[in-house]
Parts: structure tokens; sequence; C-alpha cells
């Protein structure tokens, strides 16, 4: 019987897992399915008791799914970090970021800001709520459904600016990447893996999840804008 490990995660992680995947595969491991869908969906099913053998998420929602007796304690391992970026479809114009001052106007000029569900959509409606303009901007603001990328949003016309992990825009066509949030804003999300409850095949997980956190990966998290974690 073909040895296979479940994986569900949120999309933000969806091209770099399907690469290791494949990586691990080729060097003997067992297959590995990944199921990538919006974060809130996949900690939803997760807690909602789907079987799956890992899941990889925001560590914030992997800390409220293991406070929910959903995840094998002790299994959590960091994986990567990244940062939220600033992008604009492809062929407009590219307005200035280098400091707060900056973004805040480029935020302001634009006529439609696309964002993201999750930890990200979250810290930046607070950054617009700290600057007073939530309400001023609130008309203006598109949120991408989960698991529909802000890239496809900017390439459609659908919105002018957006925001999303850097990890999501990378190798997206028809948008350009204009910068992550400047000094002292920078949104930055840790993504983390973990065993569930109720998954199979524990010596094929516990040696997936070494792997994924291995020095061995690091290229391939850097070329997908994504930043090692070394637990």
């Amino acid at each position: 019987m073909t040895r296979e490990i479940h994986v569900i995660s949120s999309m933000a992680t969806r091209a770099l897992l399907a690469e290791l995947a494949e990586a691990w595969h080729a060097r003997g491991g067992a297959h590995v399915r990944v199921e990538s869908v919006g974060g809130v969906d996949a900690a939803r099913r997760v807690a909602a008791g789907e079987l799956f053998d890992v899941v990889v998420l925001a560590s914030d929602a992997i800390g409220r799914l293991a406070e929910g007796g959903h995840l094998v304690a002790g299994s959590c391992t960091g994986v990567v970090q990244c940062e939220v970026a600033i992008a604009v479809p492809q062929g407009a114009r590219r307005p200035a970021l280098g400091d707060e001052e900056a973004l805040r106007t480029a935020v302001l000029d634009a006529g439609r800001i696309a964002f993201s569900t999750g930890p990200s959509g979250t810290a930046l409606q607070q950054l617009f709520t700290r600057w007073g303009v939530l309400d001023t901007l609130r008309h203006r603001l598109v949120q991408a459904p989960p698991g529909v990328p802000v890239a496809r949003l900017l390439a459609q016309g659908d919105a002018d600016l957006g925001f999303q992990q850097l990890s999501e825009f990378v190798g997206m066509p028809s948008i350009e990447v204009i910068g992550t949030m400047p000094p002292g804003l920078e949104i930055i999300t840790t993504f983390s893996a973990a065993r569930c409850r109720g998954g199979s095949h524990a010596d094929d997980v516990l040696a997936w999840l070494d792997f994924l956190r291995s020095s061995a990966t690091d290229d391939a998290k850097r070329r997908h804008g994504m930043t090692p974690v070394h637990p």
C-alpha cells in the first residue's frame, strides 16, 4: 500500500509545500498530499474533526487548535516567517513606500484596496484604525474571499493596491510587487506545522516534519518569499 501523508494548509504556504512534497518523495519519503485552502477554512475543518495527518497554518491559529485539543501535544514546530508585501496591477503607478507617511498617502490615494482574511488582514485593519482612516476607507476595501489570492483581484482590475503575504505574490502574473511594509510597520506571520489528532503514519509524519524544518529546505523557502525558521 502506498504511504501517504495528508496535509492541510493555508494558501500562503501552498506553493512551498507542493515543492517540498515533491522533493521529499524524490528522497524516498512517503507521498505527501497537500490540500491548500483559506486559513479560516483549514482551521475550521481540523477543529470539526476532519482527518488530516498534518496542519500548516499561522502560529496563532495553530495555538487555538492546540488549546482545543485538536493537535498532538508537543508536535508544533515553526516552519517559516513571511512578511506582508504590497502590489499593484502590472503597469500601474508605483507609489512610494519608504516610510509610514508615504504608505498612508498611498493608501488614501488608492481607489480600491485589496487584502486577505487571516492575521495579515486583521493587522492591516488595525493599522488603518490607528491612523483613524478605517471608516473613510471602508467602502474602498476589498477583502479577498478565503482561498482567493489578492493578486487575482489586482490582475482582474478589481483592486488598485493589494496587501498580502509576499509568498502569495511570488510568481503571480499581471501584477508588480512594489515592496514590503515600511520600517516600523512590518506585518510578519510565523507559519507552523503540527500533527493532527486522529492522524496516522506517525513515523512518516515525524520524518516529514523533520525535513520541513531542516536546513535542506532553506533555499526553497527563500525562493518562495519566506524566511526559514529553525526551532
